[in-house]
């Protein structure tokens, strides 16, 4: 594919950020596959190379866009089972098990979902991202349930503002020591980078990290354990763990934001991500999947039980 160039002209009423300008211009480009040409210098504004997102643009202004060839894939796909909940040309549900990373990252370089969708459907590659081709969203490796992956650069842009926007309503399962303060919250504490531990996230001060709500409900009481079903307001990385050990009741088997010796015989933390609602491009109405807990998971609930009868 030889390189493609888009002349554009800013318009009365398009003034602003050179980023938001292109968004709203070229549709098939997600907004990070096009943050990431003005900062690799392949945008120029009357001109002049534009290398920073938020550069103010004003009516008149001609902005040229170049879009190289994809260069060939480093990532191979590998043929390894998919739970595929749902499919159709624009996207793939697929209910991600326990264990497997999303993409490529330092220590995990094969085995991910992302190998195997390019295997189910290679007609993702490249798709927002040579090392992250058709990822929306990302769940962490040892939760398991709902994740959606695109299949061209139009619906990872949709999917993508639907997610920004909060227009999308995810369900989680959670099982955590102890017992929240009360059967029905919602806890608001900003996220952001741990200040001892880089590779970790971590609750922070009034005034740092990113704003981070989430809401939870009671389902089931155990002697030292409860069952929530937890709603995500915001989605900053691992914000269901850390607001919840926040709380003082860290999701059971999490040995990095809980107690470091689980208190259940369990290889992963209980966290299920079993319900996705959101409006599927082209679509009016928003579409609800779910994900049944896992076996694993059930036989734990099974055991608590149990010990109340």
């Amino acid at each position: 594919m030889n390189e493609r160039i888009f002349n554009l002209q800013c318009e009365e009423g398009e003034a602003g950020r050179l980023d938001k300008f292109l968004v709203a211009r070229l549709a098939d480009f997600s907004r990070s596959r096009l943050q990431g040409l003005i900062e690799d210098g392949l945008v120029s504004v009357d001109g002049k190379t534009a290398y920073k997102n938020g550069q103010m643009i004003e009516a008149g202004a001609a902005v040229v866009v170049r879009v190289p060839p994809s260069a060939p894939s480093s990532l191979a796909a590998e043929d390894i089972p998919l739970e595929i909940v749902f499919e159709n040309q624009d996207l793939i549900v697929v209910n991600k098990p326990a264990g497997m990373v999303v993409h490529p990252a330092a220590g995990h370089h094969t085995g991910t979902l992302v190998h195997a969708a390019l295997a189910h459907a290679p007609d993702i590659e490249g798709v927002g991202g040579e090392q992250r081709p058709g990822v929306v969203h990302r769940l962490d490796k040892d939760t398991s349930g709902l994740i959606l992956l695109a299949k061209n650069e139009q619906a990872h842009r949709w999917l993508q503002d639907q997610f920004r926007l909060r227009k999308t309503q995810k369900v989680y399962i959670a099982l955590v020591d102890g017992q929240p303060p009360t059967p029905v919250g919602r806890i608001e504490a900003a996220i952001g980078r741990s200040a001892t531990q880089r590779k970790l996230m971590a609750v922070t001060a009034a005034g740092s990290g990113r704003e981070a709500a989430s809401e939870y409900q009671t389902l089931e009481t155990f002697v030292k354990h409860t069952l929530l079903e937890v709603h995500p307001v915001t989605g900053r990385t691992h914000q269901i763990r850390l607001h919840l050990a926040f709380i003082g009741c860290p999701v059971t088997g999490d040995l990095i934001y809980g107690h470091k010796k689980a208190t259940l015989p369990l290889r992963r933390h209980f966290l299920h991500a079993a319900r996705l609602s959101i409006c599927l491009p082209g679509e009016k109405k928003a579409r609800t999947f779910e994900a049944p807990l896992p076996d694993e998971l059930c036989q734990v609930l099974e055991q608590l039980r149990g010990k109340l009868s």
